[in-house]
């Protein structure tokens, strides 16, 4: 075996899982807060992707001022999309909701053809070139800087999460609503600020992806992965999401590299059958999740 070939595969596993474990991350906060399956977290992903490009491209915006404005209005897009149309459907049943983000998905990509057209674009370049070596193992120096801003991202969430008075109200309405309520918290204020928080941070997560590979209004298919990525590490489960997040990055990498392209998918949901026979709930979730 060529094993300076096999670490750098799981170089690029790593790097990939990481962006994965960032997007998981927005689907999970939404599911802990509303408990709502966002369907529609791969089309979000995407149009933060294209708003990025309009600044950069259509309107010339220099980086700096391009990738916050896309996140901005991206966080403001979910903002809206949870009140005029989750909230009116709190209280319906958890299929009613999960086939109106499925919509959802549909109605930004139309969007999005409509502004962008249909065709695949680039992004305009932002990240350095120069190749990165661990060792002797070459890693993209696309994908090693998106994983190192990724990895950044996730620790301050966490760090603020744990000790920021807005998570700490999350995390409260996420293990009981009615004790939320009762202790003066504002639950439908922090439904709101879930969805503009994961808005922004899919955002981001679709300019560092459309970074590597491009865009393309079939971006959301990406969404499919990170689903695959929440279910295993638990709907509920910030650090599951972490973890599935890497799992899955190095399980779909290794699988192309060695089976073909064609494999990946292929690989990811055979893992998500497998971990779903042992453990229905996800590897670190909560036996009380209900599965759609």
């Amino acid at each position: 075996m060529d094993w300076l070939f096999f670490s750098e595969i799981g170089l690029a596993g790593v790097g990939s899982g990481g962006l994965y474990a960032l997007t998981g991350l927005a689907l999970v906060l939404i599911y802990k807060a509303t408990r709502v399956v966002n369907m529609a977290i791969g089309e979000i992903l995407m149009f933060g992707a294209y708003v990025f490009m309009g600044f950069s491209a259509g309107l010339a915006l220099p980086m700096w001022a391009a990738i916050p404005l896309a996140i901005l209005v991206t966080g403001l897009m979910g903002g809206v999309i949870e009140r005029l149309i989750i909230r009116p459907m709190l209280g319906e049943s958890a299929i009613s909701i999960f086939m109106v983000t499925i919509g959802l998905g549909s109605v930004l990509v139309g969007l999005v053809e409509i502004i962008w057209g249909a065709n695949p674009q680039r992004l305009v370049e932002f990240m350095p070139s120069d190749p990165i070596f661990i060792g002797e193992a070459y890693l993209s120096s696309k994908v090693g800087y998106a994983f190192a801003i990724a990895a950044v991202v996730l620790g301050l969430f966490l760090i603020v999460f744990r000790t920021w008075r807005g998570g700490v109200a999350l995390r409260a309405t996420a293990g009981d609503q009615a004790a939320a309520y009762s202790m003066g918290i504002n639950v439908p204020g922090v439904f709101s600020s879930v969805w503009v928080i994961t808005a922004m941070i899919s955002a981001g997560a679709g300019i560092l992806v459309g970074s590597i590979g491009g865009i393309s209004p079939n971006m959301g298919v990406y969404g499919l992965s990170v689903l695959v990525v929440v279910i295993v590490g638990g709907l509920d489960s910030l650090l599951g999401a972490l973890i599935a997040g890497v799992l899955v990055g190095i399980i779909e990498t290794y699988a192309g590299a060695y089976l073909g392209g064609e494999y990946k998918m292929l690989a990811t949901f055979c893992l998500l059958v497998l971990v779903l026979v042992v453990r229905p709930y996800g590897l670190f979730g909560t036996h009380e999740i209900e599965r759609l």
